[in-house]
């Protein structure tokens, strides 16, 4: 059996994230797992990761189920030591083949023996997290679930969507100021 991880931080768990976790579901035979490894763990309620780990969680899992998509998600807290972290992390998510779309963390892999399939981008800069996050924070205050719907359907699926109307999870968005122009 062969696991195939993606890492990221998942704030939120948007089309880019989606995008590569179905490219590395269409790599798996029978006989291979897909964990999705959430970073920053510790991170939450702050204006850079908003949600916690459990809600990233809910998230992926929401996204997961609507994509009839089985796979096993982790979470490893962050310990700002690059040169250390492939081994923290693979306590955690295990060792495998990491699929990803970032350079520096193909390298850091790499660098550690791991293997890495690099997969293509997919709209990086629309699908930037900070652009999303700011978009969602604009929206945090609208009352109208359909105009919520409409704005971040380009950007974010509708499983994680629905889960972010269901659960209240924009309006903490509107009380962060994040010194990013979203202009």
């Amino acid at each position: 059996m062969t696991a195939y991880i993606v890492l990221g931080r998942f704030q939120p768990f948007h089309m880019g994230h989606a995008h590569l976790v179905s490219k590395a579901h269409e790599m798996l035979s029978s006989n291979d797992e897909l964990v999705v490894a959430i970073g920053s763990k510790q991170a939450g309620w702050e204006p850079d990761n908003p949600w916690t780990s459990e809600e990233r969680h809910a998230m992926i899992q929401a996204w997961a189920a609507a994509q009839e998509i089985t796979c096993n998600i982790v979470a490893i807290d962050d310990i700002n030591d690059p040169p250390n972290w492939v081994e923290h992390a693979s306590k955690t998510h295990g060792v495998g083949i990491l699929v990803t779309t970032d350079e520096a963390t193909a390298t850091l892999y790499k660098d550690s023996n791991f293997q890495v399939l690099e997969v293509g981008m997919n709209e990086r800069e629309r699908l930037e997290g900070w652009r999303i996050r700011q978009t969602a924070k604009m929206l945090s205050t609208v009352y109208d679930d359909d105009a919520v719907r409409e704005v971040l359907k380009a950007s974010i699926p509708n499983a994680v969507i629905e889960w972010l109307i269901e659960n209240d999870g924009l309006f903490r968005l509107s009380t962060f100021e994040t010194g990013v122009h979203a202009g």
